[in-house]
């Protein structure tokens, strides 16, 4: 079959279109460009790079950027390759340089949960392709520390002849590298891949045996990684204030406000959903969520420095970001560290999340460094009226695409052919037609049977496992679309449930109601609620190791602080406008896992009678819940009543917006119990 794209016809034709054209960008510079594109997600809308050459361009230039494109190599995943040659490598490079170690976080320099194909160092090193994890390397041993989502995937990915296999939860690293180190000897880490908490812990556990941890000028893997990816360039644009909801310049003004009130002169902003926010801009550096990769330093005069690469900016975010905001080039981050350091200026930095690279750099300079929270974070969680109707119009069209795939599934997987891996794309190509989708907001895990107790399983073509009948599908995905962030998990019942699978989803659906019907003051933190998800498991001898609610973000982070709800004791005061995640579960090692997820709003509510503000939730996730997997005689009247209204809601929400066959599903799905 003939290409759609026609072939390259050269450099020297290239460079003809680009001067006609009117760009006066040399070829050279755009396979740059390319290379950096291509260590991007394309996400939906993989022809949207073009806007950073330039807009309205001829179709002729058009195709042959797109054919130059095709013909420049992509990033090889890090994860292949030969991982035992790659170890020795590294440990000849820590040779050369005097080390007796090295330490390589799951990280990037802005401790993302997504990192690029750039960052990802311990998938290129190990194998290991988890979403966290630490790897300590010396010069005759190694360990990988993952948590428990890992547990068997590490298993399946990690040489066990090359590497121990630790628990990241359960033992501090630093631990294992002061017992396999001497005293006097060096252990090298990367100061813009860590903590200052991270530097502190590893010093005083490598004090006990003597040896030394030193910050490095440059990361020991980079120099015999010798096709890592360029770092990626993926398309900066703008947020419009009718999904934001609150101008750049407002948001900019409070937060200097915020500054000021504390007599701060500036704030280092080091995660990139907090310049996102400020800036009302969105980015495609990393998978699944919006993020443009940058630093920014915000003052207390609302004037922000944005440390970005400018090759990503589309054409009209210039003018959407005023003359307050200014662009500089990456490079030009230290120098003004330094700038502030001269200053003697109180400089605002979150130790959670900042490198200790810039902790490091200005306290050099002689800047006032305050370790306080991170001034975007606070006000990013707290939804406006604009964000918060944004989620609840996301949640019905994903709710209605679920209901497609439900239906669908329900036809097909009990036919015996149906796999994870065919049930995931099915849903993102679902996804897909949704209006305004842009990308998953996270791998969707899809877990048949015994996959489905592995809490963060995604599957893999080694993997990959059939939906049998007669078992349990688990099924956690969402999306990310201009108005909103969704994350829903659905038990699906395939065949006939035993009773036991009913017996265990029923206790999981209590304590998800639970939850959902809570009633709270004014300052209550989400570990105070945890145990009302938990209480009915925790009758029957039965619990769950993973949080019960996190943070989410709109069209932003699918997994955003500081709010969470868990037994891990938390300072942070849920307040209105946050939305969380309710995702209880149960988890038969073997057999089946069940986890029933809902997006809550915290919300006032009127109580009669109260003496002080209270606090309840809002439910946005609209999807019935599998009434086959229900004992209904485990179900208390209010339980019961609680289910029935909201499938009722459910079903008055979502028919408009489905027909035919897929609405006479959702009628019988909804049915009362």
């Amino acid at each position: 079959m003939a290409s759609s794209t026609p072939a390259y016809r050269g450099d020297a034709d290239l460079a003809r279109l680009l001067q006609e054209a009117g760009i006066g960008r040399s070829v050279e510079d755009i396979r740059d460009l390319i290379a950096g594109v291509n260590a991007a997600p394309d996400g939906s809308r993989p022809d949207r790079w073009l806007e950073l050459v330039g807009v309205e361009l001829p179709a002729e230039l058009e195709a042959q950027l797109r054919a130059l494109r095709d013909m420049v190599a992509r990033p090889v995943l890090p994860q292949q390759g030969d991982h035992a040659d790659r170890l020795g490598r590294l440990r000849a490079e820590l040779q050369r340089r005097g080390l007796h170690g090295f330490v390589v976080p799951r990280a990037d320099e802005h401790q993302g949960e997504y990192v690029p194909l750039r960052a990802n160092r311990m998938a290129w090193l190990t194998g290991f392709t988890g979403s966290a994890g630490m790897v300590v390397v010396t010069l005759d041993a190694a360990a990988i520390f993952v948590d428990g989502r890992y547990t068997l995937q590490v298993r399946q990915q990690v040489d066990a002849a090359s590497y121990d296999y630790r628990s990241l939860t359960d033992e501090f690293h630093g631990d294992w590298a002061a017992a396999n180190l001497r005293a006097g000897q060096k252990l090298g880490f990367d100061p813009w891949l860590v903590t200052v908490g991270w530097v502190e812990r590893m010093r005083a556990a490598l004090a006990r045996t003597g040896a030394e941890l030193v910050a490095l000028d440059s990361n020991p893997v980079d120099a015999v990684w010798h096709d890592q990816p360029p770092p990626p360039l993926g398309l900066i644009e703008p947020h419009p204030v009718e999904f934001a909801g609150k101008s750049s310049a407002d948001k900019r003004a409070e937060v200097a406000a915020e500054l000021r009130a504390h007599q701060t002169r500036a704030a280092m902003l080091t995660q990139p959903d907090s310049i996102a926010w400020l800036l009302n801009i969105r980015g495609s550096d990393v998978p699944c969520t919006p993020l443009p990769l940058s630093f920014a330093i915000v003052r207390d005069t609302g004037d922000v420095d944005w440390f970005v690469d400018g090759r990503k900016l589309a054409p009209d975010l210039a003018l959407h970001l005023g003359n307050q905001v200014s662009v500089r080039a990456p490079e030009e981050l230290g120098p003004a560290l330094d700038a502030l350091g001269a200053e003697k200026a109180a400089v605002r930095v979150d130790p959670a999340t900042a490198a200790v690279s810039i902790f490091d750099r200005l306290h050099a300079a002689g800047a006032r460094v305050e370790r306080e929270a991170d001034p975007c974070v606070m006000p990013k969680a707290m939804k406006n009226p604009v964000e918060l109707e944004g989620a609840r119009a996301a949640h019905r069209r994903d709710g209605a695409a679920m209901v497609r795939y439900l239906a669908w599934l329900d036809r097909e997987a009990p036919k015996g052919g149906l796999d994870e891996i065919a049930a995931a794309e099915r849903l993102l190509e679902t996804r897909r037609q949704v209006a305004d989708f842009r990308d998953q907001s996270f791998d969707t895990i899809a877990g048949a049977g015994p996959n489905g107790a592995i809490v963060h399983y995604h599957a893999q073509p080694e993997t990959n496992r059939k939906i049998e009948r007669d078992s349990l599908f688990l099924l956690d995905s969402g999306g990310q679309y201009l108005d909103g962030t969704t994350d829903i998990t659905r038990t699906i019942a395939v065949g006939t449930p035993s009773a036991e699978m009913k017996r265990h989803f029923t206790l999981v659906l209590k304590g998800n109601i639970a939850l959902s019907v809570a009633r709270f003051p004014k300052g209550t933190t989400g570990s105070q609620l945890d145990a009302l998800a938990r209480q009915f498991l925790w009758a029957e001898g039965l619990d769950y190791d993973h949080g019960t609610g996190h943070g989410v973000g709109s069209f932003l982070s699918v997994h955003e602080g500081p709010a969470r709800i868990a037994k891990i004791p938390s300072t942070v005061a849920l307040q209105p406008g946050m939305i969380l995640s309710n995702e209880p579960g149960y988890y038969k090692t073997g057999a089946y896992g069940i986890r029933i997820e809902n997006l809550i709003v915290v919300q006032p509510v009127e109580v009669p009678g109260a003496e002080r503000p209270m606090l309840g939730f809002e439910i946005i996730t609209l999807c019935p819940i599998d009434r086959r997997l229900v004992d209904a005689s485990l179900l208390t009247a209010a339980e019961r009543e609680w289910l029935n209204s909201y499938h009722a809601r459910v079903r008055e929400t979502l028919s408009p917006l489905v027909e035919g066959a897929e609405r006479d599903w959702l009628v019988l799905a909804t049915e009362a119990v």
